[in-house]
């Protein structure tokens, strides 16, 4: 509790407080942007947040998330067309209701629940830190080595799609950080006489690649898209009524978003699906949902606001990204020189309690911006797309090269759009590609420490019982799929 209050107390900073308020402005305006998400806006604004104090990065990365994700909702809405893929649910109720002439009712109800599940799951978050940092002394390299590698096997399972691609994807990940020289050793590894590779693939480039670059190649196919913005006036909140009718579904659904967040890798879009499929199997106006009921407007987005907060919790926890935007803010930590995990929690109690403040505030601030600005940042879907993605590519190539001065750092960030295209058009996950990468160094910086550790009697790692908890769970995860199939063939088959 007393980080806490030494984060909100932190908030008196103008400096920190007039960050939070435009970063939730930037990340609305990124949301209702046909095309960019969370994802893609972190990954834009990675590179700018370098220069930046570790707080202050942290605080602009974690705010994008949860704006950008709460305004998929606005567009949702008013144009039938998800901001981001967490919203895509919305759509089945929200557009229904705004062509009925309830669009402010349906602003309404989607602000209200999505204030209520991000700050419920930013307190969940709080309330995890004394646990983690119990756990902080019985953690050193063995045991660290052994939780990224349990990271890694959940590559699998990323992004949906045949668990072999995500898998290659990962793998690819993992082969391109050990570009650059071995720490370890001093030996130069695929670097081909290159004084930039020399120092290895950099996180912001191929992030910018593969999450932006990619995704302009992607939109480049419906550049004469026309979208129709249903007139309102205002949005307002929820009526009594309105409200007892989903305080139930709002709570239900932000325990199974939070729930899910914390699984790595699953994070806010799949959360929103399972809750509004709960919301249905429950509700006793069912047979109304898909023609404008609220209960699933407010099932949905409880769920993909309240997914954010539970996916940092691994991400600063044990280190493992809870989702695609969780991933660019650990590699926004990694490159600010602060190292998530358990110790994170012990050492810099009142770094955490600012982000917690911080977010609390971010969600706050989500009333405001849906209550009084929804119908003013709707209009920003109007933008064509001939003039929006051109500026986003200027704004992809300026930060690639802002982070080294480096024009190479532009060859790579093009390089890997091509490829996250290419990726995206033929199933491979450009996410388990991004986890392997960050994941990928930390092993090795994990193996290598332990290695030294144990002055090279590496098999002393199988000594440390933490350690042979993450071994375990890491086999379970890789066969453990294999052998329920080779049980359920076994059962058909007698």
């Amino acid at each position: 509790m007393t980080d806490m209050l030494s984060g909100l107390a932190a908030l008196g900073d103008p400096h920190l407080l007039g960050l939070i308020v435009l970063t939730t402005l930037v990340g609305t305006v990124i949301g209702v942007l046909p095309g960019l998400n969370a994802t893609t806006g972190a990954a834009l604004l990675l590179p700018f947040t370098l220069t930046m104090s570790p707080i202050d990065a942290t605080v602009v990365l974690a705010t994008i998330y949860g704006a950008a994700t709460f305004a998929g909702s606005i567009t949702a809405i008013l144009i039938n067309t998800p901001g981001t893929s967490a919203s895509a649910t919305t759509c089945l109720d929200g557009y229904p209701l705004a062509r009925d002439g309830q669009a402010g009712r349906a602003l309404g109800v989607a602000t209200l629940a999505s204030t209520i599940g991000g700050v419920i799951s930013i307190i969940f978050l709080f309330a995890a830190a004394p646990l983690m940092a119990t756990l902080a002394y019985d953690f050193g390299p063995p045991e660290y080595f052994a939780l990224t590698l349990f990271g890694l096997s959940m590559l699998a399972t990323i992004g949906g799609g045949s668990a072999i691609k995500n898998l290659m994807a990962g793998a690819f990940g993992v082969l391109l950080s050990t570009v650059g020289v071995d720490l370890l050793t001093g030996v130069e590894r695929f670097t081909f006489d290159s004084n930039t590779l020399s120092e290895g693939v950099g996180f912001v480039p191929v992030m910018i690649g593969i999450f932006g670059i990619a995704e302009l190649l992607g939109q480049s196919t419906q550049l004469d898209l026309v979208r129709n913005l249903v007139a309102m006036k205002a949005a307002k909140l929820p009526s009594r009524a309105d409200f007892r009718r989903i305080r139930t579904t709002i709570l239900r659904s932000t325990g199974i978003g939070t729930f899910i967040g914390v699984l790595p890798a699953e994070g806010a879009t799949i959360a929103s699906m399972i809750s509004y499929n709960e919301a249905r199997r429950w509700s006793k106006n069912r047979d109304n949902f898909g023609k404008g009921e609220i209960e699933g407007i407010a099932a949905s987005e409880a769920a993909n606001n309240a997914a954010i907060g539970g996916s940092l919790v691994p991400t600063l926890a044990l280190g493992i990204p809870g989702s695609p935007t969780a991933a660019i803010i650990l590699a926004g930590l990694l490159t600010q020189g602060i190292q998530p995990g358990p110790t994170l929690f012990a050492e810099q109690g009142e770094f955490l309690g600012v982000i917690f403040a911080a977010l609390l505030v971010a969600n706050l601030l989500f009333l405001v911006v849906g209550l009084g600005g929804a119908p003013i940042f709707a209009r920003i879907t109007l933008i064509p797309m001939k003039v929006l993605w051109p500026l986003v590519f200027l704004f992809s190539i300026v930060g690639a090269y802002a982070i080294r001065q480096s024009v190479s750092d532009i060859y790579i960030a093009l390089t890997f759009g091509v490829v996250g295209f290419a990726m995206n058009r033929t199933g491979f996950s450009v996410v388990s590609l991004a986890i392997g990468l960050v994941l990928g160094v930390m092993v090795e910086q994990r193996l290598g420490q332990s290695i030294a550790m144990f002055r090279g009697d590496w098999w002393l790692i199988f000594s440390r019982p933490i350690a042979l908890v993450f071994f375990a769970l890491t086999l379970a995860a890789l066969f453990g799929p294999l052998v329920k199939r080779l049980i359920m063939n076994r059962k058909v088959l007698s």
